[in-house]
């Protein structure tokens, strides 16, 4: 210290108290309990339910069905979008997963995708019309027919959709 300062401590005006910034672990504990938005994407309104379907998916004899429904209204872009202003279809999707452990994780993973705008988007088709589709979070379309056709059995999809949702901050 100078020698015309003062041997008291100082405390930074903005933290009445006297207790300064929280700590980093109170920062990280914020951003996991939703006091921190961090990510958000260019999904538009939409809504997303499930029901549980008792059948098995192909690779998954024991356990039943998660069918993810997906709803997007017709609606107007905004500048999150290729064309502002302009209308783009509605769509309705559906989804599979396995209602198994790992299957109730992913699906608790693509609802915070999902609220955080990051599983769909407006983009302009190969045709030029604007529509909703997946964004780059891949999801089963179809409860049979293989990887081909976005369907089961695929053995690596519960794993290879966490860590994609990982890589894009959805833990």
């Amino acid at each position: 210290m100078g020698s015309n300062q003062s041997s008291e401590k100082l405390y930074c005006n903005r933290y009445l108290d006297g207790n300064g910034p929280p700590s980093l672990v109170q920062q990280a504990n914020a951003e996991v309990n939703g006091i921190y938005k961090v990510l958000s994407g260019t999904q538009p309104p939409g809504q997303m339910t499930w029901v549980i379907l008792h059948r098995d998916l192909p690779g998954y004899p024991i356990d039943n069905t998660l069918q993810i429904n997906y709803i997007f209204p017709n609606g107007i872009q905004t500048d999150k979008h290729p064309h502002p202003g302009q209308p783009y279809p509605g769509l309705r999707l559906c989804a599979y997963l396995p209602d198994s452990h790992d299957g109730r994780r992913v699906l608790k993973l693509l609802d915070k995708a999902f609220n955080t705008e990051l599983l769909f988007s407006v983009v302009t088709n190969n045709e030029g019309q604007d529509v909703v589709t997946a964004a780059s979070i891949p999801l089963k379309t179809q409860a049979e027919g293989g990887i081909k056709v976005d369907g089961y059995p695929d053995p690596d999809y519960l794993k290879n959709v966490r860590k994609i949702l990982k890589d894009k901050g959805i833990e």
